[in-house]
């Protein structure tokens, strides 16, 4: 054989083999694990909806709760990696009393679970830390934890609203778009279809069918691009532990959240009843922190920031922010994370 076949056979062997690699991680990234939470911590409250995650430092007054997103995946988004962890800034920089909700996912028990359940077990987790905190909401748990704040007001210190849906009249986000357009009966079916539940795997096939082709196609072609990069492969691993094992939601909660939140936007107006109160946006008065991602398409920053003008809280109280990135780098991003 000569030196310029040889040449050409391994030119040709070279990215034959990368594919190779990447078709194999590929495999372990739809196959793998789940992703485990990044910080130490431990489990401080177990009930039906949650487990409370504690990962206090010594020191610090009133206790700060994270309430994780709850839309068909599990709380470690929030502690994610070392580098890329919201519970791990807080504990090296904020320090003191700092807890996390942990999502259980919906079981016969749990199923015809409503709001008023999951209020209640929050209203429990801050009752159980000293009976009032700091609440960070994330996405859905940002409107719970507003919520919260609006029927029990000397139970929450302050707010921090991070791409929580609120005024679900505004923006062109497309969660607003598939509820505006189709008719109820579909999430009737979706929860029937689920047994009582609406399974995490069919919210999962509806996020990635939101942009499908970085779903089925870019992430493929970035990982045979970065394939021999340890650190890229470990993040889509990681990811992928989270993002691929989602958890079921109960299917009373899903559909009251459906019609009474984003279809009539109830509690932004101020008609919605939580834990036998009429409770409004307008009635929260604490300190509140309003955070939204530029280019996010699930909660557009109009949902977040209309809140402003409603909110009760004294003047000087509350302050918004825009951020670059989208959603789930609201939570997760490195920059966003150490940034704010």
């Amino acid at each position: 054989m000569t030196q310029s076949a040889s040449g050409s056979l391994m030119g040709l062997a070279a990215p034959l083999l990368r594919g190779f690699e990447a078709a194999a991680e590929a495999f372990r990234v739809q196959t793998g694990p789940v992703t485990p939470f990044a910080t130490l911590n431990s489990v401080a409250l177990d009930l039906k909806t949650m487990r409370l995650r504690d990962y206090s430092t010594d020191g610090g007054d009133v206790p700060v709760i994270v309430h994780a997103p709850f839309a068909g995946h599990d709380s470690v988004i929030a502690d994610f990696l070392a580098r890329q962890s919201l519970m791990g800034c807080l504990k090296r920089h904020a320090g003191g009393r700092l807890f996390l909700t942990d999502w259980k996912s919906a079981s016969a028990e749990t199923r015809d679970f409503g709001i008023d359940e999951y209020l209640a077990e929050l209203l429990v987790a801050v009752e159980h830390v000293g009976g009032r905190a700091h609440l960070v909401g994330l996405c859905q748990g940002g409107w719970a934890c507003a919520m919260l704040a609006a029927r029990f007001p000397d139970k929450v210190a302050s707010l921090v609203l991070a791409g929580a849906p609120l005024d679900l009249s505004a923006g062109d986000g497309a969660i607003r778009k598939a509820v505006q357009t189709l008719p109820h009966a579909v999430f009737e079916q979706l929860v029937a279809f689920g047994g009582g539940s609406l399974r995490g795997a069919t919210m999962l096939q509806g996020f990635k069918n939101m942009h499908p082709f970085e779903q089925y196609v870019e992430r493929y072609i970035h990982l045979y691009e970065h394939v021999d990069e340890p650190d890229f492969r470990e993040r889509i691993e990681r990811f992928a532990g989270w993002f691929e094992h989602p958890i079921d939601l109960p299917g009373r909660w899903y559909l009251q959240v459906v019609r009474e939140l984003f279809h009539d936007n109830r509690f932004f107006d101020g008609s919605f009843v939580g834990l036998g109160r009429t409770i409004s946006v307008a009635d929260i008065r604490c300190p509140a922190f309003l955070l939204a991602g530029k280019d996010d398409d699930i909660t557009p920053p109009i949902q977040v920031h209309n809140a402003a003008a409603r909110l009760s809280t004294p003047p000087g109280g509350i302050e918004s922010r825009t951020v670059p990135g989208g959603h789930v780098g609201l939570f997760m991003s490195h920059r966003t994370v150490g940034d704010t």
